[in-house]
This record gives structure tokens, sequence and C-alpha cells, in this order.
């Protein structure tokens, strides 16, 4: 028995100089990878002294689209854009918010519909954050501000150099009362 239990000791050190030798490599990997990354002149863009500028490269500055923002409701909400229109690059990330109140003495659930000018312009108007990806609850007289995140593709054609972007908030009628009460959060369900 002592055999196996010295075996067994010398196996569980081994094992533990391996998992040192291992964290140490991994740890002066680090210093390593910048000298390394130093001596062959990459990776320097966190590096203030080499003079190098991180700039997003798929931003095309020769080209200015204006993005024109239109707002309309069906229903008893008020909407419209924080501003009627913004120049931006092709590939810039840009933001719009969006205002929209229920007028009503009850709460609401709304949806909002995008649709482009020039329709081609649908193609290439990627909207990162926005509203009009789910149903919105506004409470009775309840005001919200809604931002859209949007990129314009570089490859827009370049004979478009104004695009539209007109959202229609359409009112479903007014939140059923266990579902303001509830709000999804019932613990039931699929989970």
């Amino acid at each position: 028995m002592s055999g196996m239990r010295r075996l067994n000791l010398r196996t569980f050190g081994k094992l533990l100089l391996m998992v040192a030798v291992m964290f140490g490599f991994g740890y002066a990997m680090v210093p390593f990878y910048k000298a390394f990354c130093e001596f062959v002149g990459i990776n320097q863009l966190g590096d203030k002294s080499s003079g190098i500028v991180a700039r997003n490269t798929q931003v095309d500055e020769s080209r200015l689209i204006t993005v024109e923002f239109d707002a309309n409701a069906r229903g008893p909400l008020t909407f419209a854009p924080a501003q009627s229109s913004m120049q931006v690059h092709p590939g810039q990330m840009a933001t719009i918010r969006y205002e929209v109140a229920n007028q009503q003495p009850h709460s609401v659930r709304a949806q909002a519909i995008p649709s482009y000018v020039p329709a081609v312009a649908a193609s290439y108007f990627k909207k990162i954050e926005c509203f009009c990806f789910t149903q919105q609850t506004l409470q009775a007289g309840e005001a919200k501000e809604f931002p859209v995140v949007f990129v314009i593709d570089a490859n827009l054609p370049k004979d478009v150099k104004t695009i539209t972007l007109s959202y229609t908030f359409f009112d479903l009628g007014k939140t059923p009362p266990n579902a303001a009460a509830d709000d999804g959060k019932d613990g039931g369900g699929n989970g």
C-alpha cells in the first residue's frame, strides 16, 4: 500500500508542478506578446507613442447621406422625431430619438412599422437598436423617448444621396388589465 501511496503522491506532485508551470507560462505571455508586437510593429493601436490612431475604416468619409426622419401615429398617440434630419457618412453609426406620448386615460399597446424612401435604401439601412423591434406599452398619459441606432451600409448606390426613414406607430388597443399587472413576470410558462 505504501508503494501505491508514494506513486500517487509523486503523480500529484508532478501535476501540481505542471499546473504551476502552465500558470507561469500564461502569465508571462502578456509581456512576451507586447514585446513581440513592438518589435514587429503590429497591434499598436492602444500605444499613444506610436502615433497610430484607431478609426473605423469602414466609414466612407468621401460621401455624406442626408437622412430625413418622419413620424405618423395611428390612434391616440403623439409621435415625432427629435430632429427632422441629419447627415451621416456611410458606415458611420448614428442615433436618432423619437418621442411618443399616450394621450389616453388608459394604457395602450403600440407597434412602430418603418418604411424607407427610396425603397432600395431599405436593404442598406441597418438598425442596431430600434423600438420597432417589439411592441411598446405606454401607460395613461405617459411619454417616452426611443432611440434608433443605425448604420448606412457603405455599399449604398452612389446615386442615393437622401434617405427618408418614416415610422408609423399603430395603436394596438388597450393593454389587457392582467397583462399590465403581470407584465410577463408571473414565473410560469415555458421559461
